[in-house]
């Protein structure tokens, strides 16, 4: 995958706003609309733009306890890394998921409505799937940041 200084920074601009117009990008990198909309439909095809979302409040949509929580399994083989990857990314309350190296396995991070709300998820998650050793969890205080933006440069292979 490669990309140019203004791909570059067409990037740049869509993370900070998915909303910004093809002809307000082609006059901050000096393009014309279509140029910049052609680019960027080569970047989202090529993966480079996983995705165009929103960053939505949970507070607002009546999600307010966040947490992150640790998950460590009982043995590290294939097919159990495999089947906790599918209930991650089929639960709900997980906002994202990763799979790490560490004192864990999984790092989740998760909303819920109320603390019994969480209970809930961590029967059914944790307490239930005999595959998970155990689980910490780290309730947040405060977002102090939110986001995707992934710092960009030009690419070293264009």
């Amino acid at each position: 995958m490669q990309y140019d200084l203004i791909d570059a920074r067409l990037l740049e601009i869509v993370q900070r706003n998915n909303r910004t117009t093809s002809e307000e990008m082609g006059e901050l990198v000096g393009l014309s609309a279509t140029a910049c909309q052609r680019r960027l439909k080569r970047l989202r095809s090529e993966g480079i733009i996983e995705a165009d979302v929103s960053i939505v409040s949970p507070k607002a949509v009546g999600r307010p306890i966040q947490m992150l929580v640790l998950v460590s399994l009982e043995r590290e083989h294939l097919d159990i890394i495999d089947r906790l990857k599918q209930a991650i990314k089929s639960s709900v309350e997980v906002v994202n998921g990763f799979y790490v190296t560490g004192e864990a396995e999984f790092v989740l991070y998760l909303t819920a409505r109320n603390i019994d709300d969480f209970e809930q998820f961590t029967r059914r998650f944790c307490y239930e799937n005999p595959d998970i050793e155990g689980f910490k969890t780290m309730v947040i205080m405060d977002r102090v940041k939110s986001g995707f933006a992934i710092p960009i440069q030009a690419s070293a292979e264009g």
